[in-house]
Parts: structure tokens; C-alpha cells; sequence
């Protein structure tokens, strides 16, 4: 077997992800994550830690993404958008990689408890990125707080929306479905007066 392969990252990714929705979570092994990815143990453990790390993969990038928007919206810009920057930021670094992957990551996330904490872990995680990014700014801690969870689940939406296969438009641009899912929930916050 060659030490090294390009794209060993994704394929893991990809050879995980599939082994979870054939067998479960809890029946798969490293060693079989790494075989179906023509790759080494040791190339795993190069790339991750265990195999619960793979389904946060790209969470750091995703959330310094966020921040990086946030940051660079315009100073006057309203705590929301410079979330909507953020998730502009975010959403536009976004491949088809990712796409093609979420009805897997779905299924595995969907089928073992300890991986949906994870993923709600995940989603704090975004959060909290938001709100330290948004802090910087001098908005107020509730407000930072309100903004950046509209801000995730306006990223959740839009990327359901993307993601979903039976979407005639997709692979739509993210960026665009998460905007548009971020003034969805606005209009629906402000109809809870």
C-alpha cells in the first residue's frame, strides 16, 4: 500500500462517512475507515485523532470563516449584518464535496446519539464564534448572542436547502439560500411580537 495518496483528508472523510451509513457508527472501526480509504492506520492518525473527529472536520475553518466575515463587514453595520457577512464568508467556501457528503453525514448523525451531541456541540461551537466576533464589535452580549444564533440556524437551513438532492436548483450558490434563510428568520422573529 503507498504511504501517501493525495486528497487522503477527504477520502477519509468520505470512507468514514460511508461506513457509518452501511454499518453504524459503533461498528466502525479505524482500521476498516482507513482500508475502504486505501490508506494507512497511521494516516488516519495523521489526519484525526479518532473517528468522532470526523465529524467535526472542518468545524475550525467553518467557524474562523465566520469570524473573518464578521470582522470585515463594514463598521456600521448592524450586529446582523455582519452576521450575514459572516455567513457570506462561510457559506461561499463551501464545495460540492460538501454537498455530496451531507445526506452521509445526515444518516450517521441521525442514527447514534453521541454523534448528535456532537453535532449540537458543533453548533454551539459556531455560536460562540459569532458572538466573540461580534463582542469585538462592541455589540452587547444578548444581542451578540440573538444574532449569532439566527446566524446558525440560518447556516442549518440554507444548508438543507443545498444539500437537499431532490433540489432542482442545487448545487445553488450556499451563500445565497443561507442569506435568504437568514431573512426568513428576521421576518419570523419579528411576526412574535
Amino acid at each position: 500500500m503507498p504511504r501517501w495518496k493525495p486528497d487522503a483528508r477527504q477520502r477519509l472523510v468520505v470512507a468514514a462517512l460511508s461506513l457509518f451509513a452501511e454499518q453504524g457508527y459503533d461498528d466502525t472501526t479505524v482500521a476498516q475507515i482507513a482500508e475502504r480509504a486505501g490508506l494507512t492506520r497511521s494516516t488516519f492518525h495523521r489526519h484525526f485523532t479518532d473517528k468522532r473527529e470526523i465529524l467535526s472536520a472542518g468545524q475550525k475553518t467553518l467557524s474562523r470563516l465566520l469570524v473573518e466575515g464578521i470582522a470585515d463587514a463594514p463598521a456600521d453595520a448592524t450586529p446582523i449584518a455582519a452576521v450575514a457577512a459572516g455567513l457570506e464568508r462561510a457559506s461561499g467556501e463551501m464545495t460540492s464535496f460538501n454537498r455530496e457528503l451531507s445526506p452521509l453525514l445526515h444518516a450517521a448523525i441521525e442514527a447514534n446519539e453521541e454523534l448528535q451531541e456532537r453535532n449540537a456541540l458543533k453548533s454551539m461551537g459556531m455560536a460562540a464564534a459569532m458572538v466573540g466576533a461580534l463582542k469585538q464589535r462592541d455589540v452587547p452580549e444578548a444581542t451578540a448572542q440573538v444574532a449569532a444564533e439566527l446566524g446558525v440556524l440560518a447556516f442549518k437551513l440554507g444548508f438543507t436547502r443545498w444539500a437537499d438532492p431532490a433540489r432542482d436548483d442545487a448545487p445553488g450558490e450556499l451563500a445565497t439560500l443561507t442569506l435568504a434563510a437568514l431573512e426568513e428568520l428576521l421576518a419570523a422573529a419579528q411576526g412574535l411580537d
